[in-house]
Formats: C-alpha cells, sequence, structure tokens
C-alpha cells in the first residue's frame, strides 16, 4: 500500500488540465473498514492537504456522526475521491473530477483493502462510477433506494452548503436515511 500511495503522491497524468497543479489527496491503508468516495478536493484541501476540510466536512462528519479524529484514522476509515486533484472552477461551482484518477488508481487501491466493509459513494460522480447500471436516474432516487446497494454500497447526496435546498426539499434523508447511515458506521467502528 505505502508503495502504491507514493505512486499515487507523484502522479502528474493530468498536470496540463490542473490550474493548481497536482496534489493528489487520498488516505487509505490495509485496515481500512470504511471507503469515503466523494468527488474532487476543492481549493481550501488542496491548500492544506486534509481531506473533507471544509463546510461539507464538517456536514459530512455529523451524518455520520464520528470525530474528526475517528474521520482521519487511515487504520478504519479511507478517503479516495472520484478525481485526486482540484479540477478547477466551472460555472456553477468546481469542475467535475477528472477521470483518469479512477481509471488508474481505484481498481488498484481497492485491491490493497481487504477489510472494506462499507463504501460511501459521495455524489453522482460516484455513483455513476460504481453502481454502473444500478444507478438511478436521479441521486434523488439513487439515494432514497439506499438499502437495494447494501451491505457493500450506501449512496449519499454531497454534504455541500450549496445542496441545502436538496435537502430542505427531501426531508426523508435525515430523518430516516441518517439514523440508518449512523447505526452502520457506529456497528462497524466498534468491532
Amino acid at each position: 500500500m505505502k508503495k502504491l500511495l507514493n505512486e499515487i503522491s507523484n502522479c502528474t497524468v493530468c498536470k496540463d488540465f490542473l490550474p493548481l497543479g497536482p496534489n493528489p489527496i487520498v488516505r487509505a491503508s490495509k485496515t481500512a473498514k470504511i471507503l469515503i468516495i466523494g468527488q474532487a478536493p476543492g481549493t481550501k484541501v488542496h491548500k492544506t492537504n486534509i481531506p473533507w476540510n471544509d463546510p461539507s466536512g464538517n456536514q459530512l462528519r455529523k451524518w455520520l456522526n464520528i470525530s474528526d479524529i475517528t474521520f482521519y484514522d487511515t487504520t478504519k476509515i479511507a478517503i479516495v475521491p472520484m478525481g485526486f486533484c482540484y479540477p478547477g472552477k466551472g460555472k456553477t461551482g468546481d469542475l467535475p473530477p477528472r477521470k483518469e484518477c479512477a481509471e488508474l488508481w481505484h481498481d488498484k487501491l481497492l485491491s490493497k483493502m481487504p477489510n472494506l466493509e462499507l463504501i460511501l459513494l459521495i455524489g453522482q460522480y460516484a455513483q455513476k462510477h460504481y453502481l454502473k447500471e444500478e444507478n438511478k436516474i436521479t441521486l434523488t432516487e439513487t439515494v432514497s433506494n439506499f438499502k437495494a446497494y447494501l451491505p457493500k454500497y450506501f449512496p449519499l447526496p454531497h454534504p455541500s452548503p450549496r445542496n441545502r435546498f436538496w435537502l430542505q426539499k427531501n426531508e426523508w434523508f435525515e430523518e430516516h436515511v441518517i439514523p440508518i447511515l449512523q447505526q452502520k458506521i457506529d456497528k462497524i467502528l466498534s468491532k
């Protein structure tokens, strides 16, 4: 795993397309039980080298009901975004994650994490990639049908403050889905 993570940290495949240059943000270990697959780092994460070190991360940790210490304990939780580097700014937010990362690195990383019990798929990019034809047409449909993807995957919306309207419109998510997510996380981490 150490050799693979070193290779990833030195990756420059997308350097010509990255406005802030390559800075792959990935955390993983052979003992990780939970894998978080999000989109791509934002500018704050790019600068600090700490994944989910922003308001989205604060919300995600609330959803999971875990502390920062547990969240960043790579022996328990791995963090592997769809795109490892900040992709740049688009019209309505950050650009989509670069596709090269998942193609080059995801299978290699997953093959070195034999203890994974749950993979959180955060946002449409992760859900489309991993759920393939079982992914529903909309994120709302996919998330509301989360039980169909268990025990391996748990699809979630992105916890970004930009999604506050989605959360307000879909109150069932925090009322019914989050308690089940928290139970699963607690059960896995308490072993």
